[in-house]
């Protein structure tokens, strides 16, 4: 009999970790699992593309408020009652936050459940009963489980970092028609980042870095959602004719062929496991990261490429580095780093070790 997964996300309005769980329902081995997805809303375009995928889609609030807390039972157990009705022998779950609710119910309903740890968020008490409560859990670099899983008991926690689909993700030649349009040439430098743009993800420590550099021909693509507030702000504080927000587009590929370097110049305590940083070294192009949590598993290997957070100096000096390099250097780095995603990170590994997670359950 089939293994039946719920996989719960609350939505798919941007690609990131939505588009693994994408990548992880499509691959999967459906002799053997029956995927599911259960989302809280049906909003965003990168949703149409998974309708596509003909699995199970449920619409349903799987989490609910603790307070008021002599309500919450009376809550809690339409979600419960929800979770019961589907069969499922294990809900996988996907959120961001440090709800535990979600993780209740599925005990209650008799469900085994896991969640995948895709922040380094640890602020709360939340975060420690959600993981007691979860049969499983998937820490997807490796200062989640020194920093948080390992110090307490009774939690059963496992490294597995994510994996994207380096057929997808291959080295593309130069998209003319999309340098025509911002004015781009082929011996141009271009500085990429693709990113939401919040204020934790340092995009304006990459633009006082790009500001200051000594490089006549080099442009700048902010690949991202600008309709924000703290993106309204950054496209009004920095106009420069070398600096373009292209907006969000759901197809990078064709941003990443235009890029010499790629640049993740995060300035929190770190990412879970950012995405954006591989789909580059996928496509051959170099990073450059903050040497924070999650950006260090990626560049492992290539410490020289990591900078020192929040160090506008540090982050001049590395791009200038690669711009230094001949066009075979930057291309020998790229290539190197193609390998390692190949390697370590390709959509493939990650299923079959997802795979083997399930099954040992």
């Amino acid at each position: 009999m089939k293994t039946k997964i719920l996989y719960t996300i609350p939505n798919f309005n941007t690609a990131g970790s939505g588009k693994v769980v994408y990548d992880l329902v499509k691959g999967i081995d459906k002799e053997k699992f029956a995927p599911e997805i259960l989302v809280k809303h049906t909003k965003g375009d990168f949703y149409k593309e998974v309708e596509k995928l003909g699995v199970p889609i449920h619409v349903f609030p799987y989490e609910t408020n603790y307070y008021p807390l002599w309500s919450f039972p009376f809550r809690l157990i339409k979600v419960i009652r929800f979770f019961r009705k589907l069969k499922v022998d294990i809900i996988h779950s996907w959120h961001y936050s440090s709800d535990f609710s979600e993780a209740l119910a599925a005990r209650l309903a008799g469900i085994k459940f896991m969640y995948t740890k895709k922040n380094m968020g640890w602020g709360n008490k939340a975060w420690v009963w959600k993981s007691k409560l979860s049969h499983q859990v998937i820490a997807i670099n490796k200062d989640m489980i020194s920093d948080f899983f390992n110090p307490i008991p009774n939690i059963n926690a496992t490294y597995l970092p994510l994996g994207i689909d380096t057929d997808y993700y291959r080295p593309r030649g130069f998209n003319s028609e999309l340098a025509n349009k911002y004015g781009i040439e082929e011996n141009d430098f271009v500085v990429i980042t693709v990113a939401n743009l919040v204020p934790l993800k340092g995009i304006e420590i990459l633009i006082e870095a790009f500001k200051q550099l000594k490089i006549s021909n080099s442009k700048l693509l902010i690949v991202g959602n600008n309709k924000n507030e703290y993106a309204q702000e950054l496209m009004q504080k920095h106009q420069h004719r070398q600096i373009f927000f292209t907006g969000k587009q759901l197809d990078v590929r064709p941003f990443l062929s235009l890029a010499d370097v790629f640049c993740i110049p995060t300035c929190s305590v770190g990412e879970g496991m950012p995405i954006a940083p591989l789909e580059a070294m996928s496509m051959s192009v170099p990073v450059i990261g903050s040497n924070v949590s999650g950006i260090s598993d990626i560049l492992e290997g290539f410490e020289e490429w990591l900078f020192e957070t929040r160090n506008v100096y540090d982050l001049i000096w590395k791009i200038e580095k690669i711009f230094d390099l001949s066009n075979d250097g930057r291309k020998e780095i790229g290539e190197k780093m193609n390998l390692k995603v190949v390697s370590y990170y390709s959509i493939e590994k990650f299923i079959d070790s997802s795979e083997m997670v399930y099954e040992n359950f």
